[in-house]
């Protein structure tokens, strides 16, 4: 399992629980339930991180909580 911060919400928006990965730019997924979109989030976390390595694209290291102002 990947040590990221995950951040879950639901958005009214898109009528869905939404799994963001903020250290991952543009990381994100969604599901019908809370489980569903961090079940998502794992699988999608490990594509990004295979298509930055493909880029040649730096990969951060997990800082793990984050703290907003």
């Amino acid at each position: 399992m990947l040590k990221y911060e995950i951040i879950l919400y639901w958005s009214s928006e898109d009528n869905a629980y939404i799994a963001e990965a903020p250290e991952l730019p543009g990381c994100m997924a969604d599901g019908a339930s809370p489980h569903d979109a961090l079940n998502s989030i794992q699988g999608i976390m490990e594509e990004w991180i295979e298509t930055a390595k493909a880029l040649g694209r730096s990969i951060p290291e997990p800082k793990g909580r984050l703290m907003f102002a």
